[in-house]
């Protein structure tokens, strides 16, 4: 199994012998492409998967610094919480493999916390809209989740 996600047409494939079996639409940073702390820029290049977070959780789960707050997201909750940034359903943190590109130092994915995660409902999907991480919609983050074994290869281009 392997991932692309492509930044510019704002959609993830997931392939499994070079054949792709899913795409989904995503929401890539808004300020584009980039891999440096501080950026909220999305990290291009090679990464793995190095955390799953938040399996057998329900649909919806909020999440805060990868731990579950307790909530789960309605629009009502949204209406309480403007300006947050959700973290919802699952979370796959991405961990660079190229160093000096999006490994170790200033430009260390892992550190820079980019996950792929849900959003939601409201979020609109196929164009740039988040702060870094790659946005997919709950039910395709659930399901991905579920499809991916530990250190599955992501490759994020322009």
């Amino acid at each position: 199994m392997k991932i692309t996600i492509d930044i510019a047409g704002q959609f993830l494939s997931l392939s499994d012998h070079g054949k792709i079996v899913k795409q989904y639409a995503v929401s890539t940073a808004t300020k584009g492409a980039g891999e440096k702390n501080g950026s909220f820029c999305t990290p291009r290049g090679r990464h793995i998967v190095r955390a799953k977070i938040g399996g057998g959780l329900p649909m919806g789960t909020v999440f805060a610094r990868r731990r579950p707050t307790g909530e789960i997201w309605t629009p009502v909750l949204h209406a309480l919480y403007p300006g947050r940034d959700w973290i919802l359903t699952r979370i796959l943190w991405l961990s660079g493999c190229e160093v000096g590109k999006n490994r170790l130092g200033e430009v260390d994915t892992m550190r820079r916390y980019i996950y792929l995660h849900g959003a939601p409902d409201l979020v609109a999907m196929g164009q740039p809209g988040s702060i870094g991480c790659v946005r997919l919609r709950n039910a395709d983050i659930f399901e991905l989740f579920d499809l991916l074994p530990p250190y599955t290869v992501v490759e994020i281009k322009e």
